[in-house]
């Protein structure tokens, strides 16, 4: 990441006040995910499972998955700005209604369908940011602009997350303590609002005065819009294949962040309170790798292509798993989490870029909405095998190995068929 392009980047102000907006979200984000984790996997009188642990994941993105695409024809029929003000207002209601929940001690499916919909209505926040990044940078500026943005905005997810354990350790945590972080994140919500606000109204797109009656018609039927947005993609073969290998990806990560949580909750600490601490730090540690990924995926993709690095990242999470993970001790745990960390946000901001630069504007926010939609359901996915290959401890070594050996054949598999995209003919038109 050079510093003179990020000096002037940061000197857009529609890119300020937009970088703002995320990082207000996703700090609130790290406080409420940590308070759920906190109330769900971590209580004293709650035991986890892998089968528990699978179920939780799968309700709260699963059911999303199936309603991305919704939202994404509307990311792409209304105002993104107006998107990105409403929707924390909305969440933080949400967050308020839950944490009623919590406070009565509901743990059921209530309780896990209202966390469903603020999860949902974050990813429809997250796909109206992507979609509107081109609007506050130059094309040439779109590598460096993800690297510091999403990436910054996950570290500041990371640092919601320490902030809310924090809040646990000063208001406890049962089930007024847990109540109580998540009315300071519904207040958060409302301040993201309130940043977004200070976005010109216009400014994000999209821009559809003149559309099209086949646009129009698009967007008036959801089905119909995906399947359009989806033949966009196709036709597309590098944001296709940058696609297929984020979801892959994300579904051999999902395996290890299930058996990352399962190990310290039973195998790397004692009890339920030394368990969150260690998870958290964990994560902490697979944060810093994010950043990392951040510094790194600018410079060398200037140097080599988007899709040779996401090979190389997808053979680096073989490696790294292997020399690692597989003595299932907590300090070189923790190191194989910064390394996956590296992997799975470089892997983001290549895969991330791709799509922006090939997308055309008009169908940007249902290809990501899509894109969200894969990233969910590949982890919702990753959790049910979980819950087949693990026990309630964790420590599992065949499942290890075939994740180590599903990222090398990954890497092989994508970096072959980037490769034969590129000897192909380029077709007459």
């Amino acid at each position: 990441m050079r510093a003179s392009e990020l000096r002037m980047i940061l000197g857009g102000r529609d890119f300020r006040r937009l970088y703002a907006t995320r990082v207000t979200s996703q700090l609130t984000d790290g406080l409420f995910q940590v308070a759920l984790a906190g109330y769900v996997f971590f209580s004293p009188e709650r035991q986890t499972s892998a089968g528990k642990a699978a179920a939780a994941f799968a309700i709260t993105l699963l059911p999303y998955s199936v309603l991305g695409p919704f939202a994404g024809v509307l990311i792409d029929r209304w105002k993104r700005r107006q998107i990105l003000v409403w929707a924390p207002v909305v969440r933080a209601v949400l967050v308020a209604l839950v944490a009623a929940l919590v406070a009565a001690g509901q743990d059921g499916v209530v309780f896990f369908v209202g966390v469903l919909v603020v999860l949902g209505v974050n990813r429809f926040f997250l796909a109206a940011l992507s979609a509107a990044l081109p609007h506050v940078v130059t094309r040439e500026q779109l590598v460096t602009a993800n690297a510091f943005s999403v990436t910054s905005g996950t570290v500041i997810a990371f640092v919601g997350g320490g902030i809310g354990y924090l809040l646990r350790n000063v208001f406890g945590g049962g089930n007024s303590g847990t109540a109580l972080i998540l009315v300071c994140a519904a207040g958060l919500f409302l301040l993201a609002g309130l940043v977004a606000t200070s976005l010109p109204r216009g400014v994000l797109g999209p821009h559809l005065d003149e559309a099209l009656p086949q646009t129009r018609e698009a967007l008036g039927n959801v089905l119909r819009g995906l399947a359009d947005g989806g033949r966009h993609i196709v036709r597309r073969r590098p944001a296709a294949l940058g696609l297929a290998a984020i979801s892959y990806h994300r579904f051999l990560y999902g395996v290890i962040l299930i058996m990352t949580l399962l190990l310290c909750r039973s195998h790397f600490a004692e009890d339920a309170d030394e368990g969150l601490a260690t998870f958290a730090l964990m994560l902490g540690i697979s944060g810093a790798g994010f950043f990392a990924a951040a510094l790194i995926t600018p410079l060398v993709v200037r140097r080599i292509s988007k899709q040779a690095w996401i090979a190389a990242l997808l053979a680096a999470g073989a490696v790294s798993l292997l020399v690692l993970a597989t003595p299932f001790n907590e300090p070189l745990w923790a190191a194989g989490g910064f390394a996956l960390g590296v992997v799975s946000q470089g892997v983001k901001l290549c895969v991330d870029t791709i799509l922006q630069e090939g997308i055309d504007d008009v169908y940007r926010g249902r290809v990501f909405a899509v894109y969200d939609m894969l990233f969910n359901a590949t982890f919702a996915a990753s959790a049910a095998v979980a819950a087949a290959l693990l026990p309630a401890d964790g420590v599992s070594y065949p499942a290890l190995g075939i994740v180590i050996a599903a990222y090398a054949i990954g890497a092989a598999l994508y970096w072959g068929a980037v490769s034969r995209t590129r000897a192909e003919p380029t077709p007459v038109t």
